[in-house]
């Protein structure tokens, strides 16, 4: 293995931080917030930092926070299970029309994506009449989800059947990506969708109440806890492990309807999933490390165990990598999810036009309007040097650079 490539961050009241961030800027605000966390008296041993660390709601984006006998949600976060997918097809880049509009266009009719806002309002990210592959996949999540309603019915009412299937908003997204031999590759981001949200909310709030009812004081109000040995903290659990299986259920029925909207278009006849990778990127799990049993919340992190395949995505058209673990211990076996904000999507709205937005994607098919100013390539890190500075997490397998992209 290559020599550790960390920077270390000592926490004064707390466990020390590694940090992958090596050639890549990480803001104060992002400092604090992990300075904060460190000081959780259940913290295991350290916190591992990723290249791609920006501040976040609730926790540190790109944050690894082992834990004993307690898990935050906050920490976890509200899309429980966000990931990619992604498979590499029997197609080479000659064989993709001259006009990528049509490809693109189909996609979009396949996968309801984007939001209605409006109250009363037919939401178009969710499915009006659920296809029969959402159906079934909905009856293999149906019982557990039961279980949990019934001991939290404030869940019921929340997008989870039509959601099944459906994109969502903001950074996720699906893409045709041609690799470093003109292979094509169908890639999509997303995760739990309303449900998820729904699920980690209420039980963030859950742990505020424990906190005030115990009367703990915290650093900061997002970094309550339930814990382990609790019927919260088991239910909290049980809940999470079902809405990360929602989520990759998620995944494998909308690249199912990519495919088949990309065969529609596409004359030659193709193979997909000759290679097939998928990874979550925001949620907790159980596993040893350094001997002990412990939590392993990943918000905004991947698990690179050695061997492990995993992805990496660039921002919207900058590149994207397949990578395999190398399964660093120090860094819990995990490397980080994408580039990684630099600027909020405010201020990226703020200092970017729809006439930067055109150049910076000028190779790429997708939407170029004032809607996804917030997603320019500028608003991101650059993808070499988080690459660069995680070397000793992950080697690099492909290389992926996006010819369509459909954004939420």
């Amino acid at each position: 293995m290559p020599s550790q490539n960390y920077q270390l961050l000592e926490s004064p009241n707390g466990k020390p931080i590694k940090m992958w961030t090596r050639g890549v800027p990480v803001e104060p605000q992002a400092r604090q917030q992990l300075l904060n966390t460190a000081q959780m008296p259940f913290i295991f041993k350290h916190m591992a930092v990723m290249p791609d660390v920006h501040l976040g709601k609730g926790s540190t984006i790109g944050s690894v926070i082992p834990t004993k006998g307690a898990v935050i949600p906050a920490a976890v976060g509200v899309d429980l299970g966000c990931g990619m997918s992604a498979v590499r097809t029997s197609l080479r880049a000659s064989d993709l029309p001259d006009n990528l509009r049509g490809l693109r266009s189909a996609i979009e009719k396949a996968v309801p994506h984007g939001r209605t806002a409006a109250r009363g309002a037919r939401d178009k990210g969710a499915w009006d009449a659920t296809p029969g592959l959402v159906d079934q996949a909905w009856g293999g999540l149906k019982g557990r989800f039961d279980r949990i309603i019934a001991k939290h019915p404030m869940l019921k009412k929340t997008n989870h059947h039509k959601h099944l299937g459906t994109l969502g908003t903001g950074n996720h997204f699906v893409e045709v990506c041609l690799d470093e031999a003109d292979h094509v590759w169908f890639m999509l981001h997303t995760g739990s969708r309303g449900v998820g949200n729904a699920i980690g909310s209420y039980f963030i709030e859950k742990a505020r109440e424990e906190m005030r009812v115990h009367k703990v004081n915290l650093p900061d109000r997002d970094l309550a806890y339930l814990k382990e040995g609790t019927h919260s903290f088991d239910d909290y659990v049980e809940a999470v492990e079902w809405a990360q299986d929602f989520a990759k259920q998620n995944r494998a029925v909308m690249m199912l309807a990519v495919l088949d909207a990309a065969r529609a278009v596409i004359a030659k006849p193709f193979e997909a999933r000759l290679l097939a990778v998928d990874c979550h990127h925001n949620y907790v799990e159980r596993g040893t490390y350094f001997g002990q049993r412990i939590l392993l919340t990943r918000k905004g992190a991947v698990s690179a165990q050695k061997g492990q395949m995993g992805i990496i995505p660039g921002s919207m058209g900058a590149k994207s990598y397949i990578v395999r673990g190398l399964g660093n211990e120090e860094a819990f076996c995990s490397c980080s999810h994408g580039a990684g904000r630099i600027m909020s999507r405010t201020q990226a709205k703020a200092t970017f036009t729809v006439k930067d937005q055109v150049r910076a994607t000028a190779h790429v098919e997708c939407r170029k309007d004032e809607a996804v100013i917030d997603e320019i390539p500028m608003a991101y890190k650059n993808i070499d040097d988080v690459m660069a500075a995680q070397r000793d997490l992950v080697e690099i397998v492909h290389t992926l650079r996006q010819v369509v992209c459909v954004k939420g």
